[in-house]
C-alpha cells in the first residue's frame, strides 16, 4: 500500500494542527498555573503583613496562642484551596491530552484492523489459520490495552478521592484545634 503525495500532505497538515492545538492547551495550563502562583504570592504577602501587625498588638501569651491557632487554621484553608485549584488545572489540561491520545489510539486501532482485514482478503489460500491467529493476538492486545487504560483511570480516581478525604481530614483537624484552645 503506497501513499500518495496528497495523503502525506493531509497527514502532515493534520499532525501540525494537532501539535498547535496541544501546544495551545499546554500554554493555557501553564498560564493558569502562573496566575494561581501570582495570586498565592500576593495573598501570602498581604497575610504576612496582617499577621505581623496582629502579632505586634498581642497583649499576653494566651492571646498569642489564640492568634497562632487561628493563623494555622487560615493557612491550612488556603493551602487546601491552592491545592484544589492546582488539581483542577492539572486535571483539565491532562484530560484534554488524554482525550486526544485516546482518540488517536482508537483511530490507529481501526486503521490496523482495516489493514489486517484487507491483508486477510488478499492472503494466499491456506493461510487462514495464520490470519486467524494474528487476528486473535491483535484482539488480545487490544483487550490488554483497554484493561490498562481502565486501571489507570481507576488509579487516578482513587488518588483524587484520597486527596479529597485527606484534605477534608486536614481541615477538620485544624478547625478542631482552635476550638479546643479557646476553652
Amino acid at each position: 500500500m503506497t501513499l500518495t503525495p496528497e495523503q502525506v500532505m493531509a497527514a502532515n497538515k493534520a499532525n501540525l494542527e494537532t501539535l498547535v492545538g496541544l501546544t495551545t492547551k499546554a500554554f493555557s495550563g501553564v498560564e493558569q498555573l502562573i496566575e494561581l502562583n501570582l495570586a498565592a504570592a500576593k495573598s501570602t504577602l498581604a497575610d504576612s503583613q496582617q499577621q505581623a501587625h496582629a502579632t505586634l498588638s498581642v497583649k499576653d501569651a494566651q492571646e498569642l496562642l489564640t492568634l497562632q491557632a487561628s493563623l494555622f487554621h487560615t493557612l491550612a484553608e488556603k493551602a487546601v484551596a491552592y491545592n484544589r485549584h492546582l488539581v483542577a488545572i492539572t486535571n483539565g489540561t491532562s484530560s484534554h491530552f488524554q482525550g486526544h491520545i485516546e482518540s488517536k489510539v482508537v483511530n490507529a486501532q481501526k486503521a490496523l484492523h482495516d489493514m489486517v482485514d484487507n491483508a486477510a482478503k488478499n492472503a494466499p489460500a491456506g493461510s487462514e489459520t495464520a490470519v486467524a491467529a494474528f487476528k486473535t493476538a491483535l484482539s488480545a492486545g487490544n483487550s490488554a490495552l483497554e484493561s490498562v487504560q481502565k486501571a489507570v483511570k481507576q488509579a487516578a480516581e482513587v488518588a483524587e478521592s484520597n486527596f479529597k478525604s485527606m484534605t477534608e481530614t486536614a481541615l477538620k483537624s485544624t478547625a478542631a484545634k482552635p476550638a479546643a484552645k479557646k476553652r
